[in-house]
């Protein structure tokens, strides 16, 4: 999933604005620009030309996403004081956002389960786990756009009682 829908997705869960999103990044280390927060959420964006010929529009960087996630996990949870911050990790897989979702809201596996079939999806728990494995792995998974939107819309539903 692009990096700013998954930072829109964020901010419609959490019901955050440009101030409080800054915010986020602060807690994380990341001193944001102005134009780098409203960027984000700008609906004409930067084109760039891919190797092939096609042109997409330019997404959030992976730097600035990583440091907004765990700015939610900081924002949620607190800071750890008995633990050294971990370095980032880049580039921002689908993994690495369910995980730090997990962390952030404090979701154990049965709930991100129920979660996903609240939204029509259906996942037995080995399925689940596989997308929190190292990715060296044997059994990692790469976690699928479809499971990271539908996760995304069941959370948003669950956290604002919808």
């Amino acid at each position: 999933m692009r990096n700013d829908e998954v930072i829109k997705s964020i901010r419609y869960i959490l019901d955050l604005d440009d101030a409080r999103i800054a915010e986020f990044l602060k807690l994380a280390g990341y001193q944001p620009s102005r134009e780098e927060v409203s960027e984000i959420f700008n609906d004409n964006k930067e084109t760039i030309t891919k190797i092939d010929g096609t042109e997409v529009e330019k997404d959030t960087d992976h730097k600035l996403t990583a440091h907004f996630l765990d700015g939610v996990i900081f924002h949620l949870r607190g800071k750890s004081d008995k633990h050294p911050p971990q370095p980032i990790q880049t580039p921002v897989t689908n993994n690495i956002v369910l995980k730090k979702l997990r962390v952030a809201f404090k979701l154990k596996d049965t709930d991100i389960i129920d979660i996903l079939e609240s939204e029509g999806l259906s996942i037995s728990k080995t399925e689940l786990s596989a997308f929190f494995r190292d990715d060296t792995h044997r059994n990692y998974k790469n976690c699928g756009d479809q499971v990271l939107r539908n996760f995304l819309r069941g959370l948003a539903k669950r956290k604002r009682g919808e």
